[in-house]
């Protein structure tokens, strides 16, 4: 599959390359997010953010690899809150202006364990979309003073229609995917663009020893979709852009059928 040519693109604009300036990683393991930051790293310089950063070696050669005018590394902890205007600022500071912040954290989750496990489902919430709000709240308000960046956010079509399978992690998409939608739409004529991505099942380690659902894709398949969209400057974008309109007709299907829908 061609993950460029299968991908929907919502609210395209004029084409540009995206913004110029440092990338941050958030998410400094995330398959995906390094994909992403590969692509674009050429000429940049690039920062990696994840807990027990000192143990980055192979994504900072990765990256520099694939032609980074230069790797760092910084301690990240989605959900300590309190740490991340702090954070950005300091990147900014470091690192000069910054032009693209990827967010590609976040957890699974188990859905049985959070059925009876209040703080596990609490867990999910947090990581999968409080702490997205607190750096998106934080990155745009950045963003909006420099006048320019983008912002990439990583939704998912388990929040367009939340199915009883894994309505925790949805749930949190859910959430996530509205506020990111109503940031975009507040973000216009700042400068500041965002890229709200709509993938459904990844293949990947967040998802190992899960059958793969229909219409899979790999990381290396979204990011090339991602990296397209971003230099289109598209609102949004769906990975498969098959997915779309499936999801257009899942949201009709009564609801005594959808319950039954697996994963």
């Amino acid at each position: 599959m061609n993950g460029v040519r299968s991908a929907r693109l919502v609210g395209v604009s004029r084409r540009a390359e995206p913004a110029v300036g440092t990338l941050l990683l958030l998410g400094g393991r995330s398959e995906i997010g390094l994909e992403v930051a590969t692509r674009l790293a050429p000429g940049r310089t690039v920062v990696l953010a994840a807990r027990r950063s000192d143990e980055l070696e192979t994504e900072q050669l990765r990256v520099r690899q694939a032609g980074a005018d230069a790797v760092h590394v910084v301690e990240f902890d989605a959900n300590a809150m309190d740490t991340h205007a702090d954070l950005l600022r300091d990147v900014a500071e470091r690192h000069g202006p910054i032009g693209v912040v990827v967010l590609a954290f976040g957890i699974l989750g188990d859905q049985a364990r959070a059925e009876n496990d209040a703080q596990h489902a609490l867990d999910v919430i947090t990581t999968d979309f409080l702490a997205q709000v607190s750096v998106l709240t934080h990155a745009s308000k950045l963003l909006r003073a420099q006048g320019s960046g983008d912002l990439v956010v990583f939704s998912s079509v388990a929040g367009v229609r939340v199915r009883r399978a894994n309505y925790v992690y949805g749930s949190a998409k859910a959430g996530l995917d509205g506020f990111a939608s109503g940031l975009s739409d507040s973000l216009h004529g700042s400068g500041v663009h965002l890229l709200l991505a709509r993938p459904g099942f990844v293949i990947g380690s967040m998802t190992e020893g899960m059958t793969p659902a229909p219409l899979s894709s790999t990381p290396d398949q979204v990011a090339d979709v991602v990296v397209a969209a971003l230099r289109k400057r598209a609102a949004s974008v769906w990975i498969p852009g098959t997915l779309r309109p499936v999801f257009f007709a899942m949201r009709l299907l009564p609801q005594w059928l959808w319950r039954r829908m697996p994963r």
